[in-house]
């Protein structure tokens, strides 16, 4: 193999990929990049055998071939040599020698066969997702995912499509994020499949706030095709929650209140929480809402926010993260926050989205 490039350009390309690379895997192939030409580009992959990267790299090509080389060291070269252009070379015995201005260096790679190979899917029916919808989507959702691993179901996002819609659902058992969209182009199959957070980790980092993604879903893995950048991942095995049940009906006392003072006002009280006293007050009146805190030998804060709201007075606590949370994704200027009692849960509702979370028992009261 030996292509010509500039810096700038295989850079991009690494930066896309090598994010999932381990450099302490036990396997020492899954440590490298695989790269083999391809026409008029170099295809990069990179895999942790449950997450698998490719992207396309437009280069000139003098001599057709494939290698594997160490991401990390690849990476920090690539990004120290000067600006302009480079070439790359491969040789005997898996070495490849990365040349630019007055610069050479060489690397010792392994062969491209003992690189896994990224999954094939021949399933025709392709689901079509705007980017920036499913940015918004995740944005909304990923935070309520679980991160105990012994909850593994809840270690990932659900993702439905059923002929127009296209649902995300996120809990970890505490909290409920669900999410709601018409697609572009209506399917006639049915999806249902969990897909891991650090793939949607993944998946995110690379969505633009333009342009089209195409998804395909298997029996145990799914692909995402960003703009040429693919992205594929095992689907985790098992039954998600089912979640309409614990969401209740709508309350018609509904509090409005400006979301950025909401948040501001909660973020104030969690400065005074403890890992054994996380708990903040909300105090429920007919104009306002005081928000408090009190620990134990750390101090206490009072707090009044304006609302509009015609029901019954109430005192609730809750997490004060998981409203943060969510306020500091939702763009809208006010929320309605449903409140039913000390031990139900509070809901937001906006127009295609819900969200969820279990009140604290409050202590020092």
């Amino acid at each position: 193999m030996k292509i010509k490039t500039t810096k700038e350009n295989i850079l991009l390309g690494i930066q896309i990929v090598q994010n999932i690379v381990n450099p302490k895997s036990t396997l020492p192939i899954l440590s490298n990049l695989l790269i083999e030409t391809k026409k008029d580009t170099i295809k990069l992959n990179a895999t942790d055998l449950d997450i698998g990267i490719s992207c396309e790299v437009p280069v000139s090509i003098l001599e057709e071939g494939a290698i594997t080389i160490p991401a990390k060291k690849f990476s920090d070269i690539i990004r120290e040599l000067p600006p302009g252009d480079i070439t790359i070379v491969t040789k005997k015995n898996n070495q490849i020698e990365i040349e630019g201005d007055k610069i050479r260096f060489k690397l010792s790679g392994l062969p491209k066969e003992e690189f896994p190979k990224f999954p094939e899917f021949n399933d025709t029916e392709v689901v079509q997702i705007e980017q920036n919808v499913l940015k918004e989507m995740l944005r909304l959702t990923s935070f309520a995912v679980s991160h105990e691993e012994s909850r593994y179901v809840l270690n990932g996002v659900l993702l439905e499509i059923d002929s127009k819609v296209i649902r995300i659902v996120a809990t970890d058992g505490r909290r409920l994020a669900k999410i709601e969209k018409k697609l572009p182009n209506p399917t006639k199959k049915e999806i249902s499949v969990i897909i891991p957070i650090k793939a949607i980790h993944e998946i995110n980092r690379n969505l633009k706030e333009e342009g089209m993604l195409s998804f395909v879903a298997s029996a145990n893995q799914a692909l995402f095709d960003i703009g040429g950048i693919l992205i594929a991942t095992r689907i985790i095995e098992g039954e998600f929650p089912n979640y309409s049940q614990v969401i209740p009906e709508p309350v018609a006392a509904k509090i409005k209140i400006n979301t950025q003072d909401l948040l501001s006002a909660i973020r104030r009280a969690n400065l005074l929480t403890t890992p054994d006293f996380q708990a903040i007050k909300f105090e429920v009146f007919k104009e306002k809402l005081i928000v408090s805190k009190t620990t134990p030998d750390v101090g206490e804060s009072r707090e009044e926010v304006a609302i509009e709201y015609g029901g019954p007075e109430l005192i609730v606590g809750f997490n004060p993260q998981f409203l943060i949370d969510v306020l500091k994704n939702v763009n809208a200027e006010h929320v309605e926050w449903e409140l039913s009692g000390s031990d139900k849960p509070g809901v937001m509702r906006l127009e295609d989205y819900l969200y969820l979370a279990l009140p604290m028992r409050l202590q020092n009261v």
